[in-house]
């Protein structure tokens, strides 16, 4: 980072205001609470709330050991939410809270002692939160001087943010966006229109750069996908809203990255939490890409079935980023929305940059309106002790096997180092009433080899084997993390080979010691909750087999291995079908060549 730049002064308009810009977060910021609490001189971030007062020490303040926190309140997202509280009430206090804390971090903090994206998000929420108390009813200016004082600012920080820029990835298409619309909402502090023109180009080559071929993010993150997306469908309301014309394949490359944006949404509205990811809902961003692109499917998702027409496919792959998902359908048949199955796969690269966890063959999984089998998040970018950074991270924090309570790839806080392990889809295969999922990974940290099937069965339930060969014997821990909500509700039963919670059962094939042990979930950054995780261990073995059964809303099903050998496997899946009174039979070959099912009425004995 460059040295620290003095703040410049340079004469403005006295009736200087941004031009009114969409802001692709305004839903998320409209909170009354929060807005009274920093009229208060009290301030919350990552659920942690701490009383800094109405002009805080920007620079010495006892904020807390986890650096998140302090970068989170310099982005100033609360400016949102007081903007929001004065449009709608006219109390000029919300107005003067929103003054105070602009012009004290002005006052206090030079430019360039922060991170680029920290800087960046600022630029956007300043312009953001002074766009919308300017279209408010009742405005009128800004206190004498605050309006110079801040234009000043913000051409200082976009200069230097500018000549700083990442050179890649998310946080520079943070950076680009940020540029874009400090340059399109005070053309003022733009000279001839070149930042602007610079922002646009630069961005359209970041879509093009940053997302594979399949359209999934290089960081093969889910909320970082989701975020970075979000910037660019802000790119493209903006631009349409401003006449600008948009460089050459963007709304391609767009329509590429919602694709995968519109299919990892749950069907309770939420996505999955793989890679450093926080949980959230991005149906607002959905819904605003169906009227930009003209897209019901996005629209269908987005409403949860209530507007737009239905994707048309159920079972789909991003096999670049090595995502994989099944769904029993869209809400359009026997099944309301909420109620599909759903599940996706990771068999893929870790991600480029340091968001990656070590998480190959996991699955999460959702039926009967809510998740049943969660990735446990990310929770914390802190290393304290104990080091839930690790854990969140680890293989043990995911629903894959862990190898002598190994990590797939040896732990870094952020970016690997070294060797890490590889994942690959073996194949994908489908016959009537199955989609089955093949695939396999390595680690350079142990010799055994894991390979996973995953068979969806009729749209109802799913099976699993977990195959590990290995020269010397090993320690093999199949592992599924089910949600907060199993907690308290759980029944094990060692003799019968069960786990049920609410919504879900968990049976497992004999070999395996079963137990119970607990974990944790964070729906968002510095927020977890007890979860329990679910263990299936195999001691002392080279080669190893597991078959687990996870069937959501079924009474009370079985599975019985009626064939397992180094060819072959078959089971019976009984208590299943319309009423539980069928039994189904699945085989396949282990290479691959042969996959069969078939119901039954009949009980078989």
């Amino acid at each position: 980072m460059s040295a620290p730049a003095r703040q410049g002064s340079v004469e403005r308009r006295a009736d200087l205001a941004p031009r009114p810009v969409h802001s692709v977060i305004a839903h998320l910021h409209q909170d009354r609470a929060v807005a009274d609490d920093a009229c208060a001189g009290r301030f919350t971030e990552l659920g942690l709330t701490l009383e800094l007062g109405s002009n805080p020490d920007w620079m010495h303040g006892d904020f807390p050991a986890d650096e998140e926190w302090r970068i989170a309140f310099g982005k100033f997202y609360v400016g949102l939410d007081l903007a929001t509280a004065f449009g709608r009430s006219g109390d000029r206090r919300y107005q003067r809270a929103w003054e105070r804390l602009v012009t004290s971090w002005i006052g206090q903090v030079p430019i360039g002692v922060e991170s680029t994206d920290t800087v960046a998000r600022r630029i956007l929420n300043w312009v953001y939160a002074w766009s919308a108390l300017a279209q408010s009813p009742g405005f009128d200016g800004l206190a004498p001087g605050t309006d110079a004082l801040l234009a000043d600012s913000l051409a200082a920080q976009a200069d230097w943010l500018r000549q700083n820029l990442t050179a890649a990835r998310n946080h520079r298409t943070l950076e680009l966006y940020a540029l874009f619309i400090h340059a399109l909402a005070l053309p003022e502090l733009d000279a001839g229109g070149e930042l602007l023109e610079f922002a646009l180009r630069e961005l359209g080559r970041n879509l093009e750069s940053d997302f594979r071929a399949d359209g999934v993010h290089v960081e093969a993150s889910t909320h970082y996908h989701l975020i970075v997306l979000r910037s660019f469908v802000g790119v493209r309301v903006n631009a349409r809203r401003f006449g600008i014309a948009l460089p050459d394949g963007f709304d391609e490359r767009l329509r590429a990255a919602l694709e995968f944006a519109m299919h990892c949404h749950r069907p309770d509205g939420q996505i999955p939490a793989l890679s450093d990811a926080d949980g959230g809902s991005y149906a607002e961003l959905l819904s605003l890409a169906a009227g930009e692109l003209r897209r019901p499917d996005y629209l269908y998702v987005a409403t949860r079935g209530a507007l737009g027409t239905p994707p048309t496919a159920r079972n789909v792959s991003f096999p670049a980023a090595g995502y994989h998902i099944q769904r029993s359908g869209w809400g359009d048949a026997d099944r309301c929305f909420e109620d599909e199955r759903f599940l996706i796969f990771d068999c893929g690269p870790i991600g480029d940059g340091g968001h990656g966890h070590y998480d190959l063959l996991s699955v999460e999984l959702a039926a009967g309106g809510r998740p049943l089998i969660v990735d446990p998040g990310r929770f914390t970018y802190h290393e304290g002790d104990p080091n839930l950074r690790h854990w969140f991270k680890g293989t043990r924090a995911h629903n894959t096997v862990c190898v002598d309570d190994l990590d797939q790839t040896e732990y870094h806080r952020g970016k690997p180092k070294g060797a890490i392990a590889q994942g690959r889809l073996i194949a994908r295969s489908q016959v009537r009433g199955l989609d089955v999922l093949w695939a396999e990974a390595a680690s350079p940290r142990y010799d055994a080899r894991h390979s996973r099937r995953v068979l969806f069965v009729d749209g109802e339930y799913w099976v699993f084997e977990d195959r590990l060969s290995a020269g010397l014997p090993h320690r093999y821990d199949l592992r599924w993390h089910l949600a907060p909500e199993a907690s308290g509700n759980l029944e094990l039963s060692a003799e019968q080979r069960f786990v049920r919670v609410p919504g879900l059962l968990l049976a497992f094939a004999p070999g395996s010691e079963i137990a119970v042990e607990e974990g944790w979930y964070a729906p968002r950054y510095g927020i977890r909750h007890a979860a329990p995780v679910v263990s299936a261990v195999i001691e002392h073995a080279a080669d190893a087999a597991f078959i687990t059964l996870v069937a959501p809303g079924l009474r009370s099903p079985t599975v019985a291995v009626v064939d397992l050998d180094e060819t072959r496997t078959t089971i019976e899946v009984a208590g299943v079908g319309s009423g539980g009174g069928a039994v189904d039979t699945i085989s396949w070959s282990v290479d691959g060549r042969s996959l069969g099912w078939r119901r039954s009425d009949a009980v078989v004995r």
